[in-house]
């Protein structure tokens, strides 16, 4: 009797090696990270190695570049890109010093998926084999990991409900700038537009619920944007704009894309691109939906610790990142200004200039089909990354990993 309860308790214990068999017999022995209170955990590199792939760095990410594609891993997030693909995993990728371990469902979900069918899992043996597998095999999940269930989570593996509002900039009488190398009659607003409508239809289709402050040539207030549509139950706002430069030697010649987030300018620039949009409150109509804009210490002093503004930044370094993949232009960075439409936010909130209208280039990438399908796809992305982070963080402080 003793026996066979070891032997079940054996059966029912994660395992602590996982053996890769390549179609030329060389086989690799790889010794499983135990984390307390997780899954298990893959060595990324001898991963790599086993492959025949390579480990690299690409900004925050950490990449396994293998012949069979790219997979892109956010440490400390429980999340995996590769093409356009976003999947999330029962489980997050840890940096241990100079390395990453990615969670064992990366290799039984994503490198053993039937549909790739490059790779087959053997979850009785811990084996990953090249090439398909007769009749696909998959995990399934443990008493200790039925919380992670993947029947649980949304299209991109979130274990909670999440609510994004998308502001395009300006609408209705406030033109924004008027795109001088736009198409005749294309203005700021017209390209926000069409650009948030985007971000909306990539974030809808993974899982994410939106809420627009606007979807038509309408007007809304600087002061109502974010206390209005983004509220407690509200997860990031992010406001969407386009850049341009008054004329002065050289300035046709200026182009990138920089997202902000709320705080005191720390450069003329960023104080001007602040100056630029505000000047939009002068638009606002009287009546009930009219707030006046306060100082930055309206919002500061409802920071917990930071947390806000902390969060905010995260997400502003988030698209950055992302759109660098799309923008052929200057990376401006991320800054810090007091944007009137960021300060009444009591919600995480960024600001977002794509482009600048007076740069031919800019203008082009900004307003053609693809290049708005292409500053939509990663802003989106952006914003699904941060919250996953978000999520995982919230999880790990509350020990809950439940949906």
């Amino acid at each position: 009797m003793i026996v066979l309860l070891a032997l079940l308790i054996k059966s029912h214990a994660p395992p602590t090696m996982l053996h890769v068999a390549r179609a030329s017999n060389a086989s690799f022995d790889i010794r499983l990270v135990q984390p307390p209170g997780e899954g298990p955990l893959v060595p990324l590199a001898p991963l790599a190695e086993a492959l025949g792939g390579r480990v690299q760095r690409d900004g925050l990410w950490i990449v396994l570049a293998t012949a069979g594609g790219n997979f892109r891993f956010l440490p400390g997030t429980p999340v995996v890109e590769y093409g356009s693909t976003v999947r999330g995993l029962a489980g997050v990728s840890r940096a241990r010093g100079d390395s990453l371990d990615v969670p064992l469902a990366f290799v039984a979900e994503v490198l053993a998926d039937p549909r790739r069918q490059a790779w087959s899992w053997s979850p009785a043996t811990a084996v990953l084999s090249e090439g398909a597998a007769p009749i696909p095999l998959t995990i399934r999940p443990s008493r200790t990991t039925v919380a992670t269930d993947q029947r649980s989570r949304s299209p991109s593996g979130f274990r909670r409900s999440h609510l994004v509002t998308i502001d395009p900039g300006h609408g209705g009488t406030d033109p924004g700038n008027p795109g001088m190398f736009f198409p005749r009659g294309l203005r700021e607003k017209d390209v926000t537009l069409a650009v948030g409508l985007l971000v909306r239809d990539e974030l809808v289709q993974r899982g994410v619920k939106v809420r627009m402050t606007r979807t038509t040539d309408t007007l809304i207030n600087l002061g109502q944007r974010a206390p209005r549509f983004c509220q407690t139950d509200c997860d990031l706002f992010v406001s969407i704009h386009v850049n341009s430069l008054n004329p002065r030697p050289g300035y046709t010649a200026v182009r990138g894309f920089e997202t902000y987030f709320l705080s005191e300018a720390r450069s003329a620039d960023a104080a001007r691109v602040a100056r630029m949009e505000n000047d939009a409150v002068r638009y606002d109509t009287p009546g009930a939906d009219s707030t006046p804009v306060g100082g930055l210490d309206f919002m500061l002093k409802d920071l917990q610790n930071g947390a806000m503004l902390r969060q905010s930044q995260e997400a502003a370094a988030l698209i950055q990142t992302y759109l660098s993949e799309v923008h052929d232009g200057t990376d401006q960075g991320v800054k810090q200004a007091g944007f009137a439409v960021l300060n009444t936010a009591r919600r995480p909130s960024v600001l977002v200039e794509m482009g600048y209208a007076t740069n031919r280039d800019d203008a082009a990438l900004m307003t053609s089909p693809d290049g708005q399908r292409k500053l939509a796809a990663n802003i989106a992305r952006a914003i699904i990354t941060y919250l996953r982070q978000n999520e995982a963080e919230t999880i790990d402080s509350s020990g809950d990993a439940g949906p």
